[in-house]
Order: structure tokens, then C-alpha cells, then sequence
């Protein structure tokens, strides 16, 4: 069984390195940029090249769905780069094809506010994608770039789904109908991205948990099984979104960038500015464990579990990562 984690943005670190191996994690998509712009994160990428060369021996870059294979036969983990939020690419649509060659694999159109190129889940109106949202959309389907619309809002979300050629994919998300947390999505933007071939990850966020961090497993893989019922189970994967062990000044950084001089509490509070905590049954990556008993205690066949902890992803980045033919 593949075990692949659609997103994490994690303090990245040797112990987080080896709880992956313990958890037998194959690959991971990582954050690599917020708000960064093209400068700042060729800096990040700088930053993974040197825990690619002191520890070989736990991660790698991943650029191909075989770098997971790859990754299951010499014990290791895929690292595969994207981005929450355009920037990077500034508003230059080559950059697109340049950070795609520096492995960038995911880009999400917007996060959280109106970009260049589609609207934030934030924002009080959505026009939906931009003029140059539809060229960059063509631009990613040309050189094999997966669109992430995890934080855009509803028609954005629709309108991608629909103008991209391929399939696109919420990494990190839950279903609206379980927690209507503002960043969960609606069934209708579920439908949009899964007729359409696409792929969603559901996220251990705690505000995007029923019950927050007080969610139990049954709770959460209850939600998994009425998502399979209604749009199908080759659909949807894992994307827990851990945060681990950041300090608060970082949840600030995803939330206000440079764009406010205003304190922005997103999914959070003036009285709980921070990181929440984790469920209990999921603190790091040693736990996935308890996801998979969870779907199987709930009905999930072998089969299925399998599809959801990884083998969908699997599948999706096998079809995605290449150029457009």
C-alpha cells in the first residue's frame, strides 16, 4: 500500500525526517512557498537541496509519480515541492515552466485573497478566474503543473475545474456538509473538481474538524465514507495539512504576508491566535496508522484503504507531472 500525504507544511527537521520512516510515509507534497516571490523561493528551494544532501538517507526531491516507487524500494521519502499561493510566479506566466523545472509540481491560483489569478475563500466576492488565471490554467496543463484551488473560493474553484484541460485537485480540504469551517468545501465545488477527474485531500487542520481538535477518527472517516458515497472513492486521498512544530509567528506569516499591516486571526481568534492543537490520534507522521484502521473500521475495503492512504495520489501524480500530450 502507498502512503502519500497530499500536503504538510511542516518545521521541517531530522525528527520530522525519521517519524516519516517510522510512519512509512512513501512521498510528500510540501509547502514551499506562501507569499514568497520567485527570488524568495528559489531561496526555499536552496534550503531543501541542502537536507536532500545531509540526509539522503531518510528524503530525496521527487519530480515523477516513479520517484515513489523509488522511494518504497530504498526506504526513503518523496519530497515534492508546491505552492499555496501564486506569487512566485509574480506576474511573469514563464516562471511557470522555470519553477516547473526546479521541481514545483502544485500551485494553488489563490490563497485565502483576490490574486492575478482567481479569488480567495476570504474574500466577500468572487468574479472567478482572471484573464491571465485562464493563461497560466493553459500554461500548467502545458507543462504538467497541478492546479490547487484549496483556498479559492467557490465559482474560482468551479470555473478551474472547468477551463483546465486536466484534471485539478483541493489537496487539503473537508467537506463543507460535515464542518462548514469557511475553507471546507461545498458539494457542488466537490462535484465540479471530481466529475472533472479531480482529486481531494482531506486535511487534519484542526479548524477544519468537527469538534476541532476534540474530532474523533470515527468522526472523521464517517466524513470519508459519505464523500466516497456521493462523488467516489478514486477521488479522494489524504492531505493532513500538519503544521508541526511551528512556532505561532509562522501561522502569521500564512495568514498576513506583507499584504497587512493588520493582524489577520484567518480560521483562528484574537483569543486563539495560534496553531491548534492536533487531534490525539494524529499529532505527527508516525500516526497514519490510525487513519487507515479508522476507514476500515467504518466499511472501507483493503482495497479501498489503499486508494485513500496513497494510491489514488499515486495515480493522479502519474497522470499530472508530465507534459500535457
Amino acid at each position: 500500500m502507498y502512503l502519500i500525504d497530499g500536503l504538510q507544511y511542516a518545521n521541517w527537521s531530522p525528527k520530522i525526517f525519521r517519524q516519516m520512516r517510522e510512519g512509512g510515509v512513501d512521498a510528500v507534497h510540501v509547502t514551499i512557498a506562501y507569499h514568497e516571490n520567485f527570488r524568495e523561493t528559489v531561496l526555499n528551494i536552496e534550503a531543501w537541496n541542502r537536507w536532500f544532501e545531509q540526509y539522503p538517507d531518510l528524503i530525496f526531491h521527487g519530480e515523477w509519480a516513479s520517484d515513489i516507487d523509488k522511494a518504497r524500494e530504498t526506504g526513503r521519502t518523496a519530497i515534492f515541492f508546491g505552492f499555496q499561493n501564486p506569487s512566485p510566479i509574480e506576474d511573469d506566466i514563464g516562471l511557470v515552466e522555470v519553477l516547473h523545472k526546479l521541481g514545483a509540481r502544485f500551485m494553488q491560483l489563490s490563497y485565502n485573497n483576490q490574486s492575478l489569478l482567481a479569488t480567495g475563500c476570504y474574500e466577500a466576492e468572487d468574479p472567478g478566474i482572471t484573464r491571465m488565471g485562464r493563461q497560466v490554467i493553459r500554461e500548467m496543463n502545458r507543462v504538467g503543473m497541478v492546479i490547487d484551488m484549496s483556498h479559492s473560493a467557490d465559482r474560482s474553484t468551479i470555473e478551474a475545474a472547468d477551463i483546465s484541460q486536466r484534471p485539478i485537485a483541493i489537496t487539503h480540504a473537508n467537506l463543507h456538509s460535515w464542518q462548514p469551517a469557511l475553507r471546507n468545501k461545498r458539494d457542488d465545488v466537490v462535484r465540479a473538481v471530481t466529475q472533472n477527474g479531480g482529486m481531494m485531500g482531506f486535511s487534519l487542520y484542526p479548524h477544519h474538524l468537527k469538534g476541532k481538535g476534540d474530532c474523533t477518527v470515527d468522526s472523521f472517516c464517517q466524513m470519508v465514507v459519505d464523500a466516497a458515497a456521493q462523488f467516489g472513492v478514486e477521488h479522494f486521498g489524504i492531505g493532513s495539512d500538519l503544521c508541526q512544530d511551528q512556532p505561532d509567528s509562522v501561522v502569521e506569516w500564512m495568514r498576513v504576508g506583507r499584504w497587512s499591516k493588520d493582524i489577520d486571526y484567518g480560521e483562528g481568534s484574537a483569543s486563539a491566535p495560534g496553531f491548534p492543537a492536533m487531534p490525539g490520534w494524529f499529532e505527527d507522521n508516525r500516526h497514519f496508522g490510525n487513519i487507515a484502521g479508522g476507514l476500515r473500521k467504518v466499511g472501507f475495503s483493503d482495497a479501498e484503504v489503499g486508494q485513500l492512504m496513497g494510491g489514488n495520489w499515486y495515480r493522479f501524480f502519474a497522470e499530472n507531472f508530465g507534459p500535457q500530450t
